[in-house]
């Protein structure tokens, strides 16, 4: 064995490790971005379908106020930090139009029913 051969390699195992920590960083940082982009995409997710149950709150509403009282023409509702904007046209033959918001989202539902007799029949409903 040569003098000096032994020290040609030294430092070899330091490259291949500082290599294997830069992929290893990457990767994680990689895996980390994706978790943070579903995360918000899942908590935009979540915020839409509570500002459509809002909207549904709305109608229900909207149908047992008018239920009790024929002339009922809509309100607003604020819960907590959301808000519920209810709008009753018509006599008879009812358009039910229900705005919920919560907070940059909005969804608004529209549902028509009719009162003949004492009995209120819901023809449709949908989202708008």
């Amino acid at each position: 064995m040569k003098k000096g051969t032994v020290f040609q390699n030294k430092g070899q195992a330091l490259v291949s490790l500082m290599i294997f920590m830069v992929a290893a960083v990457i990767i994680i940082t990689a895996a980390v971005a994706v978790i943070i982009i579903n995360s918000k995409a899942t908590s935009k997710f979540y915020q839409g379908i509570v500002t459509y149950d809002l909207a549904e709150v709305g109608i229900e509403n909207a149908i047992i106020r008018l239920l009790r009282n024929p002339n009922y023409t809509g309100e607003t509702l604020v819960l907590e930090d959301k808000t519920v904007e209810i709008q009753v046209s018509g006599e008879g033959s009812y358009t039910i139009i229900s705005t919920g918001t919560n907070g940059n989202f909005k969804r608004t539902i529209q549902a028509e029913a009719t009162y003949n007799n004492n009995i209120l029949t819901i023809s449709s409903w949908e989202e708008q």
